[in-house]
């Protein structure tokens, strides 16, 4: 089985978001809700993983989240709902 990369975005307690980027988002999340996490998400700590979207690689998450990172809030609450709802166990991306 190809190990994926996942970026995701997270609802916030205040209110604001976060993007990162994981190989295990339901542990990424675990860990930001623990205060293991990023340093916003210390302060903030999050409160549902709104989306996530799988990369066949590193690189190609990385690049995603940048892009992701420079889109307005609104257009990142798009991006979560074109995602769908996020499942602990989905299916890796196809290659191409």
């Amino acid at each position: 089985m190809t190990q994926c990369w996942w970026l995701y975005l997270l609802a916030c307690r205040d209110g604001r978001t976060y993007a990162g980027i994981a190989i295990d988002v339901a542990a990424r999340f675990a860990a930001h809700s623990s205060g293991k996490g990023a340093k916003f998400t210390r302060s903030n700590p999050p409160t549902r993983v709104l989306g996530a979207r799988a990369f066949a690689s590193k690189s190609e998450a990385m690049k995603a989240e940048a892009a992701l990172k420079k889109l307005n809030r609104t257009q990142r609450l798009a991006w979560a709902q074109e995602c769908g709802a996020f499942q602990a166990d989905p299916s890796p991306p196809s290659p191409g």
